[in-house]
């Protein structure tokens, strides 16, 4: 499981940031949260393929967050994409889909379906599931949670061979979930698995003010990306614009007993946005703030 920041900017583009975009690779598939004006030529510069992406979620619909879905959709028909293509967002997501496919100029040689998610939906991916959760922004907006489902235990190599399993496709089965028998014995998968281990999770705040179902929705998680516009110098802006401070991301982060905190969103204002990173750490030292094609890999536990 990756995650590459496309874009990491809140607002316009800057010289050294682009608008929201952030790919989640898990396997060979590819998930994007946001996707910013832009988004397809970040694509191109980063180490991951837009042509793997299968699902796109939009936060919401200001401008810096789905004014991509254009530009990203023609690339990927340009390029030869046959293989179908899902949106999901908050209310209003299939009229703008339709609204932005119906642009004419150009044919798309692949399928496009838009779907919309209210507070609480839930998507299956198979691996993985995608919750929406309201967040408290200007406009409706969503934050999304991705977990992944419990994986099997780590197979028992020792217990397995005291029950006579040959090293080998006896192994295979087992470790697959099946059963096979040794003599007159049946040895069950359970037998040589140990405890079943929790699966990674991942909340992207979207924009969003703080807010406390948000700090449940991110307990225990591996990665909180969560938006970090202004630093607290400038906290009635951030309120009147629905927005969170560094300071604010940090303490969610530390009452939701986050593993890492990653900072994005970054106001063009800040040439420097160490300012950011130093405010919130101040709070919740395991935070980083987020540049333009940097990679975090989120391990298994």
């Amino acid at each position: 499981m990756q995650l590459t920041f496309l874009g990491t900017g809140g607002g316009m583009p800057s010289p050294s940031r682009g608008v929201s975009a952030i790919a989640l690779q898990v396997g060979r598939e590819v998930l994007l949260f946001d996707c910013g004006e832009g988004t397809q030529r970040q694509f191109m510069q980063s180490s991951v393929s837009f042509m793997k992406v299968t699902n796109i979620f939009i936060t919401h619909f200001h401008g810096d967050h789905f004014l991509g879905l254009p530009g990203l959709i023609q690339s990927m028909s340009f390029s030869g994409r046959k293989e179908p293509l899902a949106l999901h967002g908050p209310p209003g997501m299939i009229e703008t889909a339709e609204q932005l496919l119906s642009l004419g100029y150009f044919q798309l040689g692949f399928q496009v379906t838009a779907a919309e998610m209210k507070d609480g939906d839930s998507l299956d991916l198979g691996p993985l599931t995608v919750t929406a959760l309201a967040g408290e922004h200007t406009v409706p907006a969503l934050s999304f949670v991705v977990e992944e489902k419990e994986r099997r235990g780590r197979f028992l190599t020792e217990r397995a061979k005291e029950l006579g399993v040959t090293p080998g496709p006896q192994f295979s089965i087992l470790q697959s979930g099946g059963e096979i028998m040794v003599g007159n014995r049946r040895v069950r998968s359970e037998d040589v698995l140990g405890p079943s281990r929790k699966g990674r999770k991942v909340v992207i705040s979207g924009d969003t003010r703080p807010t406390s179902r948000l700090t449940e929705a991110a307990r225990g998680a591996d990665v909180l990306i969560h938006e970090a516009t202004l630093d607290s110098s400038m906290q009635e802006g951030a309120k009147s614009y629905g927005h969170s401070t560094a300071r604010e991301a940090g303490e969610v982060a530390r009452e939701a007993e986050v593993d890492l905190l990653v900072l994005t969103h970054i106001s063009s204002r800040y040439d420097d946005p160490s300012v950011l990173e130093a405010e919130a750490r101040e709070v919740f030292p395991r935070t980083v703030i987020a540049a333009d094609f940097m990679t975090l890999e989120v391990k298994a536990r």
